[in-house]
């Protein structure tokens, strides 16, 4: 455990930002496997609506550094690649 006053205030601020990053990820997470969902099931019109809101959570992940900004880019040319060939 730490002792002195600013190693015990770095360890909470350490927590909470771990539990708002797990919390993004988690979420970005179950967005984009509700795509992929989408366009394995040839669901094209809904995956295409779905798909801003996926590249707004990418992007602010990536703003907030949760992500690198080169994964969420990544991420995006990947999910339009699977877009493209489900239709």
């Amino acid at each position: 455990m730490p002792r002195r006053k600013t190693s015990i205030k770095k360890t909470r601020s350490d927590s909470k930002k771990h539990l708002q990053n797990v919390k993004i990820k988690q979420t970005l997470k179950k967005t984009i496997k509700k795509f992929q969902g989408l366009v394995t099931a040839k669901n094209l019109d809904e995956a295409k609506k779905m798909l801003a809101s996926v590249f707004s959570q990418l992007d602010k992940a990536a703003k907030k550094r949760t992500i690198h900004p080169a994964t969420a880019d990544r991420r995006k040319s990947r999910l339009m690649k699977h877009l493209s060939k489900g239709a």
